[in-house]
């Protein structure tokens, strides 16, 4: 095969596919990460014999793990900083409820002041999560 004088031929690579892959794996990293954060923090609940669930929509989870971190709505936030996410994520504070699920190892201190900085925000309602205990039969 001749090829005509002044003309090559046309060797690039197409790099759309690689790009579309990428985009693909970066939405599918984005969708699994606050899953897997929210998996990874262990919270060893302490067992109650009566406790109800709260609704989800009008819920804001705090969870403090048994290192002392603390997440609200699964992001990690600073001790420091936790009026200000709360203040964030509670805009209807009287409408909302703040539920502290706090490992049995943490001391009573973190869990005060979590419970502190919702009553200043005024949250209309405020629970701590309990895991049921084994022999509990729900109705």
């Amino acid at each position: 095969m001749k090829i005509a004088p002044g003309r090559r031929t046309f060797a690039e690579m197409n790099l759309i596919p690689l790009i579309d892959i990428s985009l693909i794996l970066v939405i599918i990293f984005m969708v699994l990460t606050p899953i897997l954060v929210q998996s990874q923090l262990t919270v060893k609940l302490p067992k109650a014999q009566s406790g109800a669930p709260a609704a989800a929509e009008t819920t804001v989870n705090v969870q403090i793990s048994r290192g002392g971190a603390v997440l609200v709505e699964g992001q990690p936030v600073r001790w420091d900083k936790l009026e200000r996410e709360l203040t964030l994520r509670l805009p209807k504070s009287a409408q909302k409820t703040l539920l502290v699920q706090a490992d049995r190892s943490v001391p009573v201190e973190k869990v005060v002041t979590v419970l502190d900085v919702a009553k200043r925000l005024g949250v209309g309602k405020l629970g701590i999560g309990v895991s049921p205990e084994a022999g509990e039969s729900r109705p």
